[in-house]
């Protein structure tokens, strides 16, 4: 456990990082984006937000590790910081609502803290362990509908990653007509912690990274959601793959991706 003094700064940490991303947003330089592939884009507020979590969660922490997205940094120890700098990058440079700083702290590879702060929309989402989901401050917990049709969900799609469109597509077609939607916000941080407090009723994606989803999945979790990879098991982290739901919803949800997946492969 850390104290939590160390909480309150990390806290504080995540903050400063969102009003420096905050204040960009009236002077991007947008000829300074980068691409890490075709449509994977990369700015140099990334850049300078992952370092300044690093330099000052290092200080927090000195003996722990990191693992986080901008020149993929891996540098792992007992305890681990995984860290996103900014998730929704793309939404960042167009302006668009859904973008958020997302920092979990990990032992080996349980996730016991994470925080998300959604930059546009102030809101920062917190979990402990064992002691619940918060949004600024305040309790949250996962909707309570019962049935599958009264549902909201969300998803994304890799901008680098293909092979599995047609498989994904299919899902979404299986969820649209039989639900009240899917929305794409563009930032599955925010979409795992919208599930947290009942904006969604589920969440699922392929290829996520750690960085994508370990704050997320324990704000979700902590918040009463069920969450796994799509075999119905705990490699969510470093799995490549995602699904978080309320109980009454999750059962459906995880057949409806493994039955279009069965099919694709026979």
């Amino acid at each position: 456990m850390i104290s939590s003094n160390v909480i309150d700064k990390v806290e504080n940490i995540i903050r400063e990082a969102g009003e420096f991303i905050r204040n960009e947003t009236r002077h991007f330089q947008e000829e300074k984006i980068q691409h890490k592939s075709s449509f994977d884009l990369v700015s140099y507020v990334d850049v300078q937000t992952q370092q300044f979590l690093i330099n000052n969660f290092s200080k927090l922490l000195p003996n722990a590790g990191f693992i986080a997205e901008e020149e993929h940094i891996q540098s792992t120890k007992e305890w681990n910081w995984i860290i996103d700098p900014l998730d929704g990058t793309t939404n960042f440079t167009r302006q668009l609502p859904s973008y958020a700083i997302s920092v979990a702290l990990a032992k080996e590879k349980e996730i016991r803290y994470g925080w998300v702060l959604n930059i546009p929309m102030n809101e920062f989402f917190s979990a402990i362990k064992g002691d619940g989901a918060f949004l600024n401050k305040s309790k949250i917990k996962v909707s309570n509908k019962q049935n599958f049709q009264d549902a909201l969900f969300a998803t994304g799609f890799s901008v680098s990653v293909f092979d599995d469109v047609d498989v994904q597509l299919s899902v979404v077609k299986e969820i649209i007509t039989h639900s009240l939607g899917i929305r794409r916000m563009g930032a599955a941080a925010v979409d795992l912690c919208y599930v947290a407090c009942g904006k969604f009723d589920g969440f699922f994606e392929w290829h996520l990274n750690p960085w994508d989803v370990a704050a997320g999945a324990l704000i979700a979790e902590e918040a009463g959601a069920k969450v796994s990879d799509f075999s119905g098991h705990s490699n969510y982290l470093f799995g490549k793959q995602i699904i978080a739901a309320q109980p009454n919803i999750y059962s459906q949800l995880l057949s409806i991706i493994q039955n279009k997946i069965s099919t694709k492969k026979i």
